[in-house]
C-alpha cells in the first residue's frame, strides 16, 4: 500500500500557477487639436516593454487603448497588474492646453503654445506652436523616438519619430508602418498669404497623422488620423471653419510572448480581438482591440 502511494505521488505533475512572459503594451495616440486656427498634433501613446514578467495563468484583464478623438487624450492600455501604458496627449487649441501624458501633444498657434510633457520612460514631449501677422502654426506631437518639432515661419511642427525596436514582433502580425509604431501627429497651419508658402507638419514615422492646412484663396485640407494599432497621434487642424479639421489618434495594441516549451495555451476571452502565432522558440499573442480577460492552460 505504501509503495502504491509513493508511486502515485511521484507521478503527479504540479502545474505552475504563473508564467514568465515578455510584453509590449502600446496605448492609444492622442487626437489632434480641432478648434479655430492652427492646432497642435496629438502625441503618441506611451509604450511599456518588459521581459521575464511573472504573471498568474488565471484570468488577467487586458485593455487595448483607443485612439483619442479630436481634442481628446488617447486611452491607456493595460495587462493585468503590469505597468500601464499611458495614452498620448491631445493637441492644443486656443481653448485647451496640450495633453501631458504618454507622449505630449503639440502646442497651438497663439495661446496654449507650449507642447505637452511626456510620461517618464514612455514617450517624448510635444513641440510648440507660434504665430505672426499672416500665419499661425501648431506644434508637432511627441513620438516615442523623438520630441515633436516646433512650428516656425516655414511650416507647422512635424510629429516626433516613432520607433522600430519591436519590428520583429510586429511583422508576425502585419502590424506597424514599415516596422515603426508610435509616431506623433503633425501640427496644423493657417496661412493668410494667397497660394500658401508654408506647410503643415508631417506625421512622425510609425503612423502619425499629417496636420491640416488652410491657405487663403481658399484651399483647405483636413488633417489625417493616426494609423490604427500603432498608438500614433492625429494631425492638428488648420482652420476648422473652412474644413481643415483635426483628426483622431490611432489605437494601441498588446503583444505577449512566452516560451512554447512551457506547453501553455492562451485563451483570449470575450471582448478582445486577438490572434496567436509561433516563431522560433516562442508563442506570440497579439491583441488589437477591446477589454477582456486572457488566461493560460
Amino acid at each position: 500500500m505504501l509503495n502504491s502511494l509513493i508511486g502515485i505521488i511521484a507521478s503527479t505533475t504540479v502545474v505552475p500557477s504563473t508564467i514568465s512572459v515578455d510584453v509590449l503594451i502600446v496605448a492609444g495616440g492622442g487626437g489632434g487639436g480641432n478648434s479655430d486656427i492652427a492646432a497642435g498634433g496629438g502625441g503618441a501613446g506611451g509604450i511599456f516593454y518588459a521581459t521575464s514578467q511573472s504573471i498568474s495563468t488565471s484570468a488577467q484583464t487586458v485593455t487595448v487603448g483607443g485612439g483619442g478623438a479630436v481634442n481628446t487624450n488617447g486611452s491607456n492600455s493595460v495587462v493585468g497588474s503590469l505597468t500601464t501604458a499611458v495614452g498620448g496627449g491631445r493637441g492644443a487649441t486656443s481653448a485647451a492646453a496640450a495633453g501631458s501624458q504618454g507622449s505630449g501633444g503639440g502646442g497651438a498657434y497663439s495661446t496654449n503654445t507650449s507642447g505637452g510633457t511626456a510620461t517618464s520612460g514612455q514617450g517624448s514631449n510635444g513641440g510648440s506652436g507660434t504665430t505672426s501677422a499672416n500665419y499661425g502654426v501648431g506644434g508637432g506631437g511627441g513620438g516615442r523616438g523623438a520630441v515633436g518639432a516646433n512650428g516656425d515661419s516655414t511650416s507647422a511642427g512635424n510629429g516626433g519619430a516613432g520607433v522600430n525596436d519591436y519590428s520583429t514582433w510586429l511583422s508576425l502580425f502585419g502590424l506597424g508602418v514599415s516596422g515603426y509604431i508610435a509616431g506623433g501627429g503633425g501640427g496644423g497651419i493657417y496661412d493668410a498669404v494667397s497660394g500658401g508658402s508654408r506647410f503643415p507638419g508631417t506625421g512622425g514615422s510609425g503612423g502619425g497623422g499629417t496636420g491640416g492646412k488652410y491657405w487663403s484663396s481658399p484651399q483647405a485640407v483636413a488633417a489625417t488620423a493616426g494609423t490604427a494599432n500603432t498608438g500614433s497621434g492625429g494631425g492638428g487642424a488648420g482652420l476648422v471653419s473652412q474644413g481643415s479639421v483635426g483628426a483622431a489618434g490611432g489605437s494601441g495594441l498588446v503583444i505577449i510572448r512566452w516560451l512554447t516549451s512551457t506547453g501553455r495555451t492562451i485563451t483570449i476571452g470575450a471582448g478582445l480581438t486577438g490572434t496567436t502565432t509561433t516563431s522560433g522558440s516562442y508563442t506570440y499573442a497579439s491583441i488589437t482591440a477591446g477589454t477582456g480577460n486572457v488566461s493560460w492552460t
